[in-house]
């Protein structure tokens, strides 16, 4: 594989830190930080950072950014379905649309994802994608994956990360695990085609994590961790944050009974989670918070309901009070 170096001091201040996702083979790969478009410095600085790794060195960036006749690139378009297209299909026709974005070699990631913002903003990250189409890398993919899906019924999205070792180095993945008919999957993005769309076909988690495995080996990596997250809310508006890392689980340590055992622990975890309250969305949060605008900071919040009504006789003997009373009463509402 290829390897990056870092040039200066300014540059690796600019790079993402504290990010498993931003490291490959311990080497960091610069985020756009600045939004798009792309502002002169970031574009300057990923055709540096091109040059360095590609083994045509700076002819590379020459040869495109010289170009005039260059061809054409095909925009992909969000999928649509019938009512009567199946889930397995519609996954088909997401992953379809997540691979023909292609995936990211410059070096640069476009588009910033911080893991601790509330999945509102990582959706709204999500949406920007689908206008600005751009090659993407797995953590991006990911959080598209989440935004594709929401809308799909019966079909539950947790994250799946990996931690490998290849001759000396870590590197890290991550997909989107589904969980749907009693089945598992996943979708995502990856230089390798069976490290990302897996079709709904594996019984329990531990058969997924297994083909996973599987398919490291074949490029001669060895599986050192496993990181699992809950499921994510269906809620696009919700201010929750998505757990990344419920289970953390050290492959290599751990027998092949004792993975299962917890992997299978994990899979009950998420199923509980399901019949638990998320978070209310911002507009329902804030329809909540709204009181008297007199309303003591001690005051308790008056709650409507039917059984706090009052019966018919109270009614009247409210109607009864005083007009000077009935006008304070309308000018703090």
């Amino acid at each position: 594989m290829l390897r990056a170096t870092v040039g200066s001091v300014e540059e690796r201040d600019e790079e993402q830190e504290d990010d498993e996702e931003s490291r490959d083979g311990e080497v960091p790969f610069f985020v756009n930080r600045g939004g798009l478009p792309v502002d002169e410095e970031t574009w300057e600085r990923m055709w540096r950072h091109v040059a360095r790794i590609h083994p045509e060195g700076e002819s590379v960036g020459k040869g495109i950014r010289g170009a005039t006749d260059l061809p054409k690139i095909p925009i992909p378009s969000v999928p649509t379905y019938q009512p009567t297209t199946s889930v397995p299909q519609r996954l088909e026709a997401i992953q379809k649309y997540i691979r023909d974005l292609q995936y990211n070699h410059t070096g640069t990631q476009f588009f910033e994802i911080k893991k601790s913002r509330p999945l509102t903003a990582l959706m709204d990250i999500a949406k920007e994608m689908t206008r600005e189409v751009l090659p993407i890398k797995c953590l991006e993919a990911v959080i598209l994956a989440i935004y594709l899906t929401t809308n799909l019924p019966g079909v539950e999205r947790f994250p799946l990360s990996f931690k490998t070792q290849f001759s000396g180095n870590h590197f890290y993945h991550i997909v989107l695990g589904i969980h749907s008919g009693g089945r598992f999957g996943a979708l995502g993005i990856s230089r390798r085609d069976d490290l990302m769309f897996k079709n709904l076909e594996f019984r329990t988690l531990a058969d997924l994590v297994q083909e996973f495995d599987t398919a490291y080996r074949g490029y001669w990596h060895t599986l050192r961790k496993v990181k699992i997250g809950q499921y994510v809310s269906h809620d696009v508006h919700s201010v929750e944050q998505i757990e990344w890392k419920h289970s953390v689980l050290d492959v290599d340590r751990l027998p092949k009974e004792e993975l299962r055992r917890e992997l299978e622990r994990h899979t009950r975890d998420m199923r509980l989670k399901i019949g638990k309250a998320a978070p209310p969305s911002p507009t329902k949060d804030r329809r909540n918070s709204m009181g008297s605008p007199l309303r003591g900071p001690g005051s308790p919040m008056r709650r409507i309901s039917h059984i706090e009504r009052r019966p018919s006789t109270e009614k009247k003997v409210l109607e009864k009070k005083p007009p000077t009373d009935l006008n304070g009463y309308q000018i703090r509402v």
